[in-house]
């Protein structure tokens, strides 16, 4: 199985997934802290795949849609975006509203 195909099945196996720096227990940089704190919030169920393991993953994700940095954050396969975009959603109450649209459960 090839790099694209990896993500590919890591995205549609699981409801939300976070492509970041580290791990949520110790996130290796500022953005994907962000990212971390948002979805613990909100009680977001998700899978993390840790690009500094797998330099394949860390390049292929960028490649994958054409998004040049991590962390990064799909929600039931559509690529939300990064720790900017996900921070103005979740400000605005949008993050929680498209959840909840898409059927992700949250517990806050």
């Amino acid at each position: 199985m090839d790099v694209k195909e990896r993500i590919s099945k890591t995205v549609s196996d699981n409801d939300v997934v976070l492509f970041m720096k580290g791990t949520p227990v110790f996130p290796q940089c500022g953005f994907s802290s962000t990212v971390v704190q948002v979805f613990d919030y909100l009680g977001v169920n998700y899978e993390s795949v840790n690009v500094l393991e797998d330099m394949e993953i860390r390049q292929g994700i960028k490649d994958y849609n054409n998004w040049p940095t991590i962390p990064q954050v799909f929600v039931k396969g559509e690529f939300i975006g990064g720790c900017d975009i996900v921070r103005e959603m979740f400000e605005s109450g949008e993050l929680r509203t498209m959840l909840t649209e898409k059927g992700v459960e949250t517990t806050a």
